[in-house]
């Protein structure tokens, strides 16, 4: 199959050793792809999980691999530090070969300055209250298994895909709330710094838009929605949505045995 070249591809938040994680999906992605850039924006591996309990099959391996080859074929691949890998930050800034790992970088295309960064910088709650935003993320590992159980039963009865966790995010207010002022803290920030735009994650949620006159993005997750950032060559930003792919996998019974 030939590959699709582009400019730079755009993933965070794909918590490598963590059971949500859909790394066969995010195998099946990237080799479709022929990136010049490739930019892991923060939580690729999720530390906070495997302090508790160690969690790390193949495709987990497979993926970490095919960065590397990624970076053996000429891609250079930005490896930006999260919260769920704040280990790393204690050896940034560090660049190895092709591979190069920081807290942020500046990103240009088509004349405009992107700052290229994780998120939880300003997230009062991670930045502020650690065991909080722990009781936080094991709550929401709940809510996962609970969703992927009730979607078994949505299948058997014959009905579509529903994301408990993702309609909690919509629903409520505090959490409605929260995304508002996290991208205008980002926007914010930018403004501040000259920027025209931002590249992020954290928050799992996809986004393209504008923001207090900064372009935002958000590359989504690898644990429900599946989603990315690709910049085409012609330097247009598009998402990527996996998210049908990964119903069909997160509804076969041999996933919830596996677990």
């Amino acid at each position: 199959m030939k590959k699709i070249e582009c400019k730079a591809i755009f993933l965070s938040d794909i918590h490598l050793g963590s059971k949500g994680c859909q790394a066969d999906l995010l195998l099946n992605f990237l080799k479709q792809y022929k990136p010049k850039k490739l930019f892991l924006v923060g939580d690729i591996i999720d530390c906070w999980r495997l302090k508790s309990k160690l969690y790390w099959p193949q495709s987990h391996s497979d993926v970490l691999r095919k960065f590397l080859t990624f970076a053996k074929n000429g891609t250079k691949v930005h490896f930006v530090t999260g919260n769920h890998d704040d280990f790393l930050r204690r050896y940034q800034p560090l660049s190895l070969g092709n591979i190069e790992l920081n807290e942020q970088f500046s990103y240009t295309s088509k004349g405009k300055r992107y700052l290229v960064i994780h998120g939880d910088q300003f997230d009062v709650i991670t930045r502020y209250g650690r065991y909080i935003s722990v009781f936080g993320d094991k709550l929401y590992s709940v809510l996962l298994i609970i969703n992927r159980y009730f979607n078994q039963a949505r299948y058997k009865l014959g009905y579509d895909y529903w994301s408990l966790s993702n309609y909690l995010k919509q629903r409520v207010k505090k959490a409605v709330n929260f995304i508002s002022d996290f991208e205008d803290n980002v926007a914010a920030e930018c403004t501040k710094k000259g920027f025209d735009g931002v590249i992020c994650g954290h928050i799992h949620k996809v986004a393209i838009s504008e923001v207090n006159q900064i372009k935002y993005m958000n590359c989504g997750d690898w644990v429900e929605s599946c989603t990315g950032i690709v910049e085409h060559l012609n330097g247009e930003f598009e998402i990527i949505d996996f998210s049908n792919v990964a119903n069909l996998k997160f509804l076969k019974p041999s996933l919830s045995k596996a677990s």
